[in-house]
């Protein structure tokens, strides 16, 4: 196994693998929701999936994921095999140099388990991603993108050419400091920009599903057909992230993601909270407008029983050929969550311990 591809658990037909947005849902805070993502990772390294991803969210009551390296630190600490990444960090955000040595600093402390996954949206609102970048020229940075993607490469590599005015500046840790290995860089996208760009540069490719679901399909096929061999890749490795849930009868999948689909139309609407409960969910009153969201919404959320969500999972993976399955699980409670990841790894023969191989 590479750094990159991994291997398919069970009877999956591809490798899957956990996204964690984090979620706080109400009457729960932060500390709860950071102490789940513990409980996932655990449970995802004991059940085989590939790799473990938090995303970068900002000025969302909703998440507790604005610090993505901080919380990769902490799973570090408590995990020994599962790969580690974000999904992703949002380079506009911050200085290329800040983004190296945070992750040279995750990569040694978990060497080779790290992914620095790289997005171009601010990962929040226009009025957020203006606080955090200390401009509002926001189209600057999403235009800048290839550029920081170069640099912040540069100092991975510690290969600025001499003259360059930063041939001087290291980041530490890093190579500078003696033979190393660096975090592989993926590039994440919700349309078409990243998945050429990331064809071009030869490098893995990451695909949001889970809330752009129409431009799937065009986006993996743009990035297979751009495609170029790297030193990174010789071949397209592309992996979706699926929202999906599985419970033990189909009535209460649907009461749960329900709170998902609520969260998320108040998000849509300027409206952004803690993630509801179930029961403030199922009483909730959807205009005719709301509903239709709501609906075309789940439409894309794999839910039900494990069998259910298998199928779906399997159809998915068959009508995308996605080289990998990254599953995030929305609801209001972490034991939902923990206990859906449990249900999918049942529903594709994972034994209950994977033995590394």
């Amino acid at each position: 196994m590479d750094d990159i591809r991994g291997t398919a658990i069970g009877s999956a037909p591809v490798p899957l693998s956990v996204l964690d947005l984090v979620t706080v849902g109400a009457g729960r805070t932060a500390s709860d929701a950071l102490r789940t993502s513990v409980e996932i990772s655990g449970l995802a390294e004991r059940r085989g999936f590939h790799r473990h991803w938090v995303a970068e969210h900002h000025s969302m009551p909703g998440v507790a994921s604005s610090s993505p390296a901080v919380i990769l630190a902490h799973l570090a600490a408590h995990t020994e095999r599962i790969r580690l990444g974000s999904g992703g960090v949002m380079l506009p955000n911050h200085a290329p140099l800040v983004i190296a040595e945070q992750f040279g600093t995750l990569e040694a402390l978990a060497p080779g388990r790290v992914d620095l996954g790289l997005g171009r949206a601010p990962g929040t609102d226009g009025a957020t991603a203006a606080a955090l970048r200390r401009t509002d020229r926001l189209n600057e940075g999403a235009d800048d993108f290839p550029q920081q993607l170069a640099e912040l490469t540069r100092f991975l590599d510690d290969d600025f050419p001499d003259g360059h005015p930063y041939a001087r500046i290291h980041a530490v840790p890093g190579p500078v400091q003696g033979p190393s290995s660096r975090p592989p860089i993926w590039l994440l996208g919700s349309s078409g920009f990243s998945a050429r760009l990331a064809g071009v540069l030869g490098l893995p490719f990451a695909f949001a599903h889970h809330f752009s679901a129409q431009n799937t399909v065009p986006a993996l096929d743009l990035y297979r057909e751009s495609f170029r061999p790297s030193a990174a890749l010789a071949a397209p490795y592309a992996l979706i992230g699926v929202s999906a849930l599985a419970t033990d009868d189909e009535a209460e999948a649907r009461r749960q993601v329900l709170t998902g689909a609520l969260a998320m139309l108040r998000l849509r609407t300027g409206r952004p909270g803690l993630i509801p409960t179930p029961e403030e969910a199922a009483a909730y009153e959807f205009s005719p407008v709301e509903r239709e969201f709501v609906d075309s919404w789940l439409l894309n959320v794999i839910h039900g029983t494990p069998d259910a969500v298998r199928a779906g999972l399997d159809d998915l993976q068959k009508r995308t050929g996605a080289d990998e399955l990254m599953i995030t699980a929305n609801a209001h409670g972490g034991d939902v969550r923990l206990r859906s990841y449990e249900l999918i790894a049942d529903a594709y023969d994972v034994p209950a311990e994977v033995v590394p191989s």
